[in-house]
């Protein structure tokens, strides 16, 4: 019986920059997010779509874009970016350098600066962006720098912008579409990616979507473009189920204003959405509670591949901070009440308790 059972265990290949989710047993790679990574669940499913709805000028989604594509990068993944707003070798360009070093842990509060945070937050626990057990899966990065040309040189990089069309077909009105879905599967099937392929050496394909459906999408009618963009992340999902690949889609939902239905029915398609919720122009972002945050970060949608039920994260309550050189998803913790706030409040309490001629003497009861 023993020899049986060991015969009957299915072996996952080995590759760079993946791990077994330890809930289904599917392979798993980094965002490139370390605290995306803990957030979603461990990190992004082979064979997923991660669909990032974008804040309102697209900063801080093309910055996550970059992440991904750099963790790809460092990985020695082959990459896949796709863009009509932006040009792909621009993106590639900015991509950030992986820091080496480990950062150094955040030292424990002194015993006398615990009684500055408010009762209800000292039992809270921050969220830890850091890898666990030593075990490295994801990368740190620094945006004040660029990734290194040699790591460059030595990844398999294919660009689409939509400039030279070379596919069409009756079933899209817009071929932008289908000459992007083509393009996906050549590439799948050049480097040997599907499911059902022998190569000597497995990988993984990123492919990394920016601003898909925004206005330079557009056809003739609205209908129309939201019936080819459903269209195309339909066909899509139907070539990575089947290969060794994993995307990230950036997608600008302020053009499905008004369009309830059709962004359900985009959600619907993908298998992970997170939705990026900006202070600028909005009243939060003069508001004191916000201070120490650029937006926050709502989850709409967790993937449940191969599960009965997704992942719970510890808190749904999650902000965003864009710092100068890294960027940085945390548990929403409001700031204490102090200074002038709390003599404020003293003040209007004795005020509201006191009685007699002068009102300088409280009532003792």
């Amino acid at each position: 019986m023993a020899s049986n059972t060991g015969k009957g265990k299915v072996k996952i290949p080995a590759v760079p920059g993946t791990k077994p989710s330890i809930k289904n047993a599917q392979l798993l790679v980094s965002t490139g997010i370390p605290s995306l990574d803990n957030i979603i669940g461990g990190g992004l499913t082979i064979g997923s779509i991660l669909l990032i709805e974008e804040d309102t000028y697209g900063n801080y989604a093309k910055v996550m874009l970059k992440y991904f594509l750099a963790e790809g990068a460092v990985m020695s993944h082959s990459l896949l970016v796709a863009s009509q707003d932006t040009k792909p070798d621009q993106l590639i360009s900015e991509m950030p350098a992986v820091v080496t070093e480990s950062p150094a842990p955040t030292p424990p509060a002194p015993a006398d600066e615990k009684m500055q945070i408010a009762w209800r937050y000292q039992n809270m626990r921050i969220l830890d962006s850091s890898p666990k057990s030593g075990q490295m899966f994801g990368h740190f990065y620094d945006l004040t720098k660029k990734i290194d040309k040699n790591i460059l040189s030595n990844t398999d990089i294919t660009l689409w912008d939509g400039e030279d069309i070379t596919y069409e077909t009756s079933g899209f009105r817009n071929s932008a579409y289908v000459d992007l879905l083509k393009t996906v599967q050549e590439t799948l099937k050049k480097g040997e990616f599907y499911v059902n392929a022998s190569p000597n050496k497995r990988n993984i394909l990123r492919i990394g979507l920016h601003s898909l459906g925004s206005r330079l999408w557009l056809c003739d009618t609205e209908e129309t473009m939201h019936h080819d963009f459903l269209k195309f992340l339909y066909c899509f999902r139907a070539l990575l189920r089947s290969a060794f690949a994993v995307a990230v889609i950036t997608m600008p939902s302020q053009c499905f204003q008004g369009h309830n239905d059709i962004v359900g029915r985009m959600e619907h398609l993908a298998d992970t959405v997170v939705s990026l919720e900006s202070f600028v122009g909005s009243s939060k972002e003069t508001n004191p509670i916000f201070r120490d945050y650029h937006g926050l970060l709502h989850i709409k949608k967790l993937s449940a591949i191969n599960t009965l039920a997704p992942h719970c994260p510890e808190s749904f309550d999650l902000a965003f901070k864009l710092r100068r050189k890294k960027f940085i998803i945390e548990i929403l913790h409001l700031p204490p009440e102090l200074g002038d706030s709390t003599q404020r409040e003293q003040d209007d309490s004795i005020h509201a308790t006191t009685c007699g001629k002068g009102g300088s003497n409280l009532m003792d009861f």
